[in-house]
């Protein structure tokens, strides 16, 4: 089989985001409590963060960190995680079913993110809170000092103010599972109060409104747009969540995952532009997909905790060759709606459904999954081009006909080009041929593995690393062959090896 990738470095679909390369830190199971913080462990730096995990979080090129939840956020008191940490209260979690000791507050996470060159997402709590704890929490966090909150920020240890810019109203509110669930116009509304209230403390945030749980709730396109309807002119994003497995082992439905990705997004974009149109605003509405990964929800869902325990072992899925695949083919995703989708989160960050896994004073590993973000990250800079495949068509239970092969491809600012590619099938290679200019030479990097439920493990953390790969460029044609259930990156000119 034969595909081809066709684009003009010409033909410009919007800037490289590096906000889309970001990732996710709740408090859930062991993302934060053995994941980035343990004091005590061998590589754990003055403030107990591990020193390994930072330098796996650096390596991945992530850019921002959406804390401190998700589910957690909605019954969160930010209060009880600062001050003296021997002071701080020990709480229930119902999100999780787990117990809460707050060692690690919101100055710890700033700490933690700016020694991982990440930029800080702060959700507030708008499940059992609302208007006065979101002021509360940005005085805290923001105001240089002279007011009640600010000076004690400054007195637990933190002079100058966090920054923080990006600010999430809330979470999956219209999820019934969710601490304080809402209806559309009663989150509408709470959204619009908050938001107002937080511009008139700080008018340069940057904030964003819970859009859907997933695509499949029943709510979906209604909830967007009575949401945005109350909200429009107050906020900059609305948030999207996906999570995709092999269901009833579909491997192939699972393997073009990117392909709901794309109708969720589009059918979004959608939504919020129809919004616009009615209030005859300008303004346009971009999207902020702060939750998206390979989720093996339904193992979850079958054996859900049932004691109340401090940082249980939680959804600590062990991803495979399959499970990388699909994770490079979603950031394909994100990166053709770089135009319209401004920020992105794959969560989690460690242990929890992660690309990083880390054992209580053991070493810490990159899971398969780690590899095609940590290189897609480094080599997508400067454009996104507009690009079309046309590839030979594969059927799904799901999702009827799709390309065998997707891709795109950018260009950096020195004028060399970079594709991303994956081949959905199970059983046959494809030959990509892509135009390469006045390129003569390339390099690829390969994630494959003759089998496709290999994993990386504590005891084997490299069984699947991304390798070097043939390419041939002649008559100004570059082909590069795709071995079946594969994620490839290719550099036209240059070297750029990892």
């Amino acid at each position: 089989m034969t595909a081809s990738l066709a684009f003009s470095p010409d033909h410009v679909l919007a800037p490289v985001r590096r906000r889309l390369f970001g990732s996710f830190v709740e408090h859930l199971g062991r993302c934060v409590y053995t994941g980035i913080h343990e004091p005590g462990h061998p590589t754990a730096d003055e403030d107990g963060f591990r020193g390994d995990v930072l330098d796996l979080t650096r390596e991945m090129g992530v850019e921002v960190v959406r804390y401190p939840g998700g589910n957690f956020v909605s019954g969160y008191r930010w209060e009880d995680g600062v001050g003296p940490v021997a002071d701080r209260p020990v709480r229930r979690d119902l999100a999780w079913r787990s117990i809460e000791t707050n060692e690690v507050g919101v100055d710890e996470f700033a700490r933690w993110a700016r020694k991982a060159g990440a930029e800080v997402m702060y959700a507030v709590n708008l499940g059992t809170r609302g208007v006065a704890e979101a002021l509360d929490v940005h005085e805290y966090l923001n105001h240089e000092r002279g007011t009640q909150l600010s000076d004690l920020r400054r007195a637990n240890g933190t002079e100058e103010p966090h920054g923080v810019r990006l600010w999430c109203l809330g979470n999956e509110l219209d999820g019934p599972w969710q601490t304080g669930h809402k209806t559309a116009h009663e989150y509408g509304r709470l959204a619009a109060e908050t938001a107002r209230a937080l511009r008139q403390a700080e008018p340069g945030l940057e904030l964003v409104a819970c859009g859907s749980s997933n695509s499949q709730m029943p709510t979906f396109g209604q909830w967007e747009s009575t949401v945005l309807e109350l909200c429009y002119d107050l906020v900059d994003h609305i948030s999207l969540h996906a999570y995709y497995e092999p269901l009833d082992g579909d491997v192939d439905s699972f393997l073009a995952s990117a392909v709901d990705m794309d109708r969720f997004i589009d059918r979004v974009v959608a939504t919020a532009d129809a919004v616009g149109a009615r209030l005859k605003s300008d303004k346009r509405i971009t999207l902020s997909f702060d939750e998206w990964n390979v989720w093996y929800l339904s193992r979850f869902q079958a054996d859900p905790p049932t004691e109340w325990l401090v940082a249980p072992r939680l959804i600590e899925d062990t991803y495979d060759v399959t499970d990388a695949v699909v994770v490079g083919s979603l950031l394909i995703s994100l990166l053709r709606h770089a135009d319209r989708v401004a920020v992105a989160c794959q969560a989690q960050l460690v242990n929890v459904i992660a690309p990083i896994r880390a054992e209580p004073g053991g070493p810490a590993w990159r899971q398969t999954t780690f590899h095609p973000f940590a290189l897609t990250s480094r080599l997508a800079r400067g454009q996104v081009l507009r690009t079309a495949v046309d590839a030979p068509t594969l059927p799904t239970a799901r999702f009827g006909d799709v390309p065998v092969v997707d891709a795109v491809a950018t260009r950096d600012d020195d004028g060399g080009t970079t594709v991303f590619a994956v081949n959905r099938h199970r059983t046959e290679p494809v030959e990509l041929r892509v135009p390469a200019g006045d390129a003569r030479t390339a390099e690829a990097w390969l994630l494959h593995d003759p089998d496709p439920s290999a994993a990386n493990t504590e005891q084997d953390p490299d069984r699947v690393v991304p390798r070097p790969h043939r390419t041939e460029v002649a008559d100004g044609v570059l082909r590069v062959v795709l071995p079946p259930v594969s994620w490839c990156a290719v550099t036209l000119g240059g070297s750029t090896a990892p």
